[in-house]
């Protein structure tokens, strides 16, 4: 085993010093993971969170209680003790492959032939959904491209503000299909729909996603990487429907780490290739009760490293109260971008009266999927660690505002649940 040296630890703490020259890395990895499982399980179970912040959203806010900014500088001793950096290492490995398998997933389940069915009602209420949140994204962005700390060093102007807008725009399909199994609608017509366009946005997310990731320096790589990615998914195909279901799993698995690798390569990132691979899959290869059961696992055995990882890259140098304040800007911009966007659909579709409401409050759901986008953009520079802790306690506050907020909504309108998907 390998044994940490721990070099800067405090000359006046000998029992400190002498109890952490004796611990393996082993040993404090699995201290972290002891933590990153018991804390966050223990508040949930205790507080008793579930209607307004289910066990996922308080697996992120755990993680970011966990990070630098609040216990590293609360006891940054025992902060450092425990999140070396062979163990951020460590914890970063497993949370690379939990996202990229939840990514995955979501890319399988899109539904793209439901969603073609119903094209100009998805369509209207996708577009609008998405573009309206977008644009007042995009204008709260500009309010800070300027200003120092926010904007990445590697970012142009316009990815800048373009990924900031997007991430206002998110739609969280995963979380979003938790919190309607939670309220009893994800079955029911008005869930079908919701999902399509939840789909849809989805879709557009990670086609902003590659274009903001765009390296005009390594432009034939990425153009390799889509014309190879092509030709190869039209092979995998015809491949995944001549073998049985037990070996579609792990060529699913194989697909998506090469996927993954060859978009790392080009410069798109490996979460870009990881929703490629799913979403040139076909849901209706596997038994969908399988994929919900490997859904469930991923999200209970190693997204929650996924969501310590992401706290540990928090960062309030710029100050509390700035980071606060974008983020309520970046909140207001997104909820009320969501709701006028669905608000418009359904003027032109003509909605049930409280329709829109309902469907745009559910549709601004973010955690996860805001989340990784974040990632994506911090990992390559186009936002600053600021600006991600501030997009970070957004997409918290939007998620924790869906089910208190459309719960009485749906107690007096309980006839949407027949109109025909």
């Amino acid at each position: 085993m390998i044994r940490l040296a721990y070099k800067n630890a405090p000359e006046n703490n000998n029992t400190q010093v002498g109890m952490h020259h004796a611990m393996t890395t082993t040993e404090i990895f699995l201290i972290a993971m002891v933590i990153i499982f018991t804390i966050p399980y223990l508040f949930w179970r205790l507080f008793k969170t579930e209607y307004w912040a289910p066990l996922v959203v308080v697996q992120i806010i755990m993680g970011i209680l966990l990070g630098p900014g609040v216990l590293g500088a609360a006891f940054p001793d025992y902060y450092q003790f425990v999140f070396t950096q062979p163990v951020i290492q460590s914890l970063n490995g497993i949370a690379w492959w939990a996202v990229m398998l939840f990514v995955f997933i979501a890319g399988i389940e899109l539904d793209l032939g439901a969603a073609w069915k119903h094209r100009r009602e998805t369509s209207i209420t996708a577009g609008l959904a998405l573009g309206s949140p977008l644009l007042f994204g995009c204008a709260a962005a500009l309010l800070f491209v300027g200003g120092a700390g926010w904007m990445g060093a590697a970012a142009q102007p316009w990815q800048f503000v373009l990924g900031v807008g997007m991430a206002c725009a998110v739609t969280a399909l995963p979380i979003l299909i938790l919190f309607m199994e939670k309220l009893q609608i994800l079955r029911q017509p008005i869930g079908q729909r919701i999902l399509r366009y939840a789909s849809m946005d989805d879709v557009a997310i990670w086609g902003v996603l590659a274009l903001i990731l765009m390296d005009w320096t390594r432009v034939g790589r990425q153009i390799t990487f889509l014309l190879v990615f092509a030709l190869a998914s039209w092979l995998f195909r015809r491949l995944m429907i001549r073998i049985p279901e037990r070996d579609r799993w792990y060529a699913g698995l194989i697909w998506l780490g090469l996927c993954g690798l060859g978009a790392d390569w080009c410069g798109l990132h490996f979460m870009v290739g990881a929703f490629l691979a799913g979403a040139v899959m076909d849901g209706h290869w596997f038994d969908q009760t399988k994929m919900d059961t490997l859904r469930h696992n991923v999200l209970l055995v190693i997204m929650p490293v996924f969501f310590l990882s992401t706290g540990l890259r928090t960062n309030w140098n710029m100050g509390g109260q700035a980071v606060f304040v974008v983020a309520g800007v970046l909140l207001v911009a997104s909820v009320a971008g969501k709701l006028i966007g669905t608000h418009i659909a359904g003027r032109i579709l003509g909605w049930q009266r409280g329709e829109a409401s309902l469907i745009g409050w559910l549709l601004q759901t973010k955690a996860l999927i805001m989340i990784i986008f974040a990632n994506v953009l911090l990992d390559k520079n186009i936002i600053t660690s600021e600006t991600f802790t501030a997009l970070l306690l957004m997409a918290v506050a939007s998620t924790m505002l869906t089910v208190p907020v459309v719960s009485p909504m749906l107690e007096k309108m309980r006839g949407l649940f027949g109109k025909s998907a």
